[in-house]
């Protein structure tokens, strides 16, 4: 049984390792819209990787697709919300409550579509550093607004229908701008949210990759998208 002092010990390091996992949380989002590259790549464990509507591959191939597109202008933003964490050891589980906002032509006219979600990063600390091994977005819900209210955007709803309620808005715009969309990925519920559960608890319990797709998913993403 601890006693007293060594349950503070234990409390101090607890509160200590939230407050540097949520820190990195926030600065993967300050540091990319940013355009800080150098720091950007300090949230990221060495064999790090993200999963995206437009990239699935490692952190070091995101870093150099995102800053192309910052480079050639893409207008993009993230911004974060609510916050949790499981921590078991030196492996944790985060989720934040994000949103995605992007503009860029459709048909014709410039539009905004905002994506509600989470960030479900799944985080490992090495040499007394937290760093993001893999992030998965989960895509709540979203929707697509002309710039110009009054302007008459009308959508292809065939288009709109080939992709998950969660994202489809997000996917239409970079779909029409020439991205290729990546289909099923998690929402609100279902099998692929599920799984990604599955491989969060898998990974706090030790499993020795942070869920399957980790050797397998790498591509190369398109510069201009989020």
């Amino acid at each position: 049984m601890l006693n007293d002092l060594d349950q503070d010990k234990l409390q101090i390091r607890e509160i200590e390792d939230k407050f540097a996992i949520i820190e990195t949380v926030q600065n993967w989002a300050l540091w990319r819209d940013a355009g800080d590259w150098e720091r950007f790549r300090t949230v990221w464990a060495a064999d790090g990787w993200m999963t995206a509507t437009w990239f699935q591959g490692s952190a070091k191939d995101f870093i150099a697709v995102s800053r192309m597109g910052f480079e050639a202008g893409v207008n993009i933003l993230h911004q974060l919300g609510g916050w949790t964490c499981d921590i078991v050891g030196t492996r944790a589980i985060s989720q934040a409550k994000m949103t995605i906002l992007q503009r860029a032509e459709v048909h014709g006219f410039p539009a905004d579509v905002i994506c509600w979600g989470r960030f479900y990063d799944f985080l490992e600390k090495r040499d007394g550093r937290w760093g993001i091994v893999r992030r998965q977005p989960i895509y709540e819900k979203d929707r697509l607004d002309p710039v110009v209210p009054s302007a008459a955007l009308k959508l292809d709803p065939d288009l709109l229908a080939l992709y998950p309620e969660g994202y489809r808005h997000l996917a239409y715009l970079q779909t029409r701008a020439g991205f290729v969309v990546k289909k099923g990925l998690p929402g609100v519920r279902g099998p692929e949210v599920e799984k990604l559960y599955a491989e969060g608890k898998a990974w706090l319990g030790g499993a020795a990759t942070a869920g399957e797709a980790t050797a397998g998913e790498a591509t190369e993403g398109d510069a201009t998208a989020v």
